[in-house]
């Protein structure tokens, strides 16, 4: 069944080229075109343009429809386009003339971005949440190992003293600013399009406000042009977010990786988590961090492809916005789990006590040594960094660790704290 109507009759692989993936795409967005359908009948028997009882009636069978959903028991046949061509199939069959009204005041084009706006902000609060789970987990080891010291690298050079405490807090508030992105996301796919049909608005009486308060809308989206106009930017905007959680993670898979070098070995992992070699015995390796900083890549890239499809695009309707739909499906499922997996196993990380004992970090206290003489000797910044420089070219510099702990690699509970009160403001 299809929701327009032609003399000639589609060439088959036409067909099967501009349907796509939306059958399986339509799974995710099916139980959100329901409930953009009930919002919809009940407007129509609101403002009289059908009657309260074919309202009741549409309403009943969309229930129906939407436990089936819920119940994982809906399916999108072949001979349907998609979710709303099998949905008003099934309420004409069941309802008769009654069915056919479910499409009056609207088009397939408001139906698609009402379905995938709900879905997005759905999809965004359980990222959220997924994300203040990984966070928690950070300031936990951050303060459960904020004593240890790590070196830290620039260039991939011995720089100066860092902690674990530093390390994980650091990711913990880089997941504060995701949060701001998927914030932001959510704020743009808060306005309801439902009403601006194929772009162009209707001729009946529809009442708009009532759709944006039954289906939780903030506000509506008030020009009909500008709600078609906002498809793919809506998936866009979401893109953007993830993407930014992309980086968080995929840098972060960096980092553990680096640290397990052999020659590193500042952490590891349980067996469990690692995998080996197809002819090398005693290999640990750690494919699930490369893996998830692989997916994470593909998922910084999506942004940019949403705006190489849209470069040169008029304003209006055009089939090219079907690509995004399953793009953005994939890219939400594939972030999920890479945070999931991610967040499970983080937990179990193992750390190595001592580490800036190795004869490798022996100038890696030098900034706070220089510091030292500008205290004891009462030397300029510069005389000290000249004083520091020659020793160790002497190869007579000796380390002195540490002025005070907490200034060094270090950070403290306050710090902690002021990172937790950031998250829950802006969470």
């Amino acid at each position: 069944m299809k929701l327009w109507n032609k003399e000639d009759i589609l060439n088959k692989k036409v067909e099967e080229f501009t349907v796509g993936d939306d059958r399986n795409c339509d799974i995710f967005l099916a139980k959100y075109d329901v409930t953009a359908s009930i919002a919809h009948a009940k407007m129509l028997s609101k403002t009289k343009i059908i009657s309260k009882n074919e309202s009741q009636l549409l309403i009943k069978e969309l229930k129906s429809i939407k436990n089936k959903i819920l119940k994982n028991e809906f399916k999108i046949e072949e001979q349907f386009e998609d979710i709303h061509s099998k949905l008003e199939f099934i309420l004409t069959e069941k309802l008769g003339e009654v069915g056919k009204k479910i499409h009056t005041g609207r088009s397939r084009n408001d139906q698609v971005l009402v379905a995938t706006q709900l879905y997005l902000k759905d999809e965004i609060l359980i990222i959220k949440e997924l994300i203040k789970d990984l966070f928690d987990t950070l300031m936990m080891l951050a303060n459960k190992n904020k004593n240890k010291l790590l070196p830290g690298y620039t260039h991939l050079q011995v720089a100066m003293p860092s902690s674990f405490g530093i390390w994980f807090s650091a990711y913990a508030e880089s997941l504060i600013d995701d949060i701001l992105y998927l914030n932001t996301a959510y704020k743009i796919n808060n306005q309801n399009p439902l009403g601006s049909a194929a772009g162009y608005g209707s001729s009946f009486n529809i009442d708009r406000n009532f759709t944006t308060k039954e289906l939780g809308f903030e506000t509506l989206k008030y020009n009909v042009v500008s709600a078609q106009m906002s498809r793919g930017r809506v998936e866009k905007s979401v893109a953007i977010a993830i993407g930014s959680v992309a980086e968080t993670l995929s840098k972060f898979c960096s980092d553990i990786c680096f640290y397990m070098t052999t020659e590193l070995n500042f952490i590891s992992f349980p067996n469990d988590l690692m995998t080996g070699s197809s002819i090398m015995p005693h290999k640990k390796n750690p494919d699930l961090f490369e893996l998830i900083r692989a997916k994470c890549n593909t998922i910084k890239s999506l942004s940019n492809e949403f705006n190489v499809i849209s470069t040169n695009m008029t304003s209006g309707y055009h089939r090219d916005m079907q690509i995004y739909k399953s793009k953005i499906i994939d890219a939400i499922q594939t972030i999920k789990n890479c945070i999931e997996i991610f967040s499970s196993s983080i937990k179990k990380i193992k750390i190595k006590n001592d580490i800036l004992n190795n004869n490798n970090y022996k100038y890696i206290f030098s900034v706070d040594n220089l510091n030292s003489l500008m205290i004891e000797k009462g030397l300029s910044f510069r005389d000290a960094y000249n004083e520091i420089s020659k020793s160790i070219k002497k190869k007579s510099y000796k380390s002195k660790k540490r002025v005070k702990q907490t200034l060094v690699g270090g950070i403290d509970n306050l710090c902690l704290e002021q990172i937790k009160n950031k998250m829950n403001q802006n969470f």
